[in-house]
């Protein structure tokens, strides 16, 4: 096990966290939780960036092959 300094505001609200939660829970587990999340979400953001960077790459031919698609689509 590792331990963390914190300053005393955010132990004040980690403290605060844990105990108007409605789960009955640790600081340890509240903070493990909260680090998942984040990493979580960092990680998504870097998918979401890498993906908006391909659709810009190729936006053009995107939008032409989505146009043949509708058009296709139109015709049946």
């Amino acid at each position: 096990m590792k331990r963390i300094a914190i300053d005393e505001a955010t132990s004040k609200l980690l403290d605060e966290l844990t105990e108007t939660s409605s789960r009955r829970r640790s600081r340890a587990a509240l903070v493990r939780t909260a680090l998942r999340q984040y990493a979580e979400t960092q990680r998504r953001r870097a998918t979401e960036a890498k993906d908006g960077e391909v659709f810009r790459k190729h936006r053009k031919r995107l939008a032409r092959q989505a146009r043949v698609l509708i058009t296709e689509q139109a015709r049946s």
